[in-house]
């Protein structure tokens, strides 16, 4: 019987296997979550290179109380929104890893396409 870690891999597997087949070159939002903390990354897989990263450990979200709810997530989305466009970054294809597309998750792609990113 499969448990916890191997069926984390096999969806963020499968994920990225759907997302190759849609990517049509452009640059992929992948987040990750842990208990305490969100990051966010554009990864230009053509080039293999990070083009924007944020996190709830940066600078810029450091008044935030709480690095590991909803509000948390959504500043992360912001951010990482403003960081893409200020890097010529508009369309992506969302990376959501192994992790359900649900609270967090969803808070974070929400509040970057509500920041003009498209995907």
């Amino acid at each position: 019987m499969l448990k916890g870690k191997k069926l984390f891999e096999r969806r963020r597997n499968r994920v990225r296997t759907s997302l190759r087949k849609v990517a049509n070159g452009r640059p992929r939002l992948s987040i990750h979550r842990t208990n305490q903390h969100m990051y966010a990354q554009i990864i230009d897989d053509a080039n293999g290179v990070t083009v924007a990263a944020a996190s709830t450990l940066d600078e810029a979200l450091k008044k935030l109380k709480v690095g590991s709810n909803s509000e948390a997530a959504a500043a992360v989305g912001k951010l990482i929104a403003d960081r893409a466009k200020s890097a010529g970054v508009e369309q992506v294809v969302f990376d959501r890893g192994g992790f359900l597309y649900h609270g967090r998750v969803k808070a974070l792609a929400d509040a970057a396409r509500e920041a003009g990113l498209n995907f």
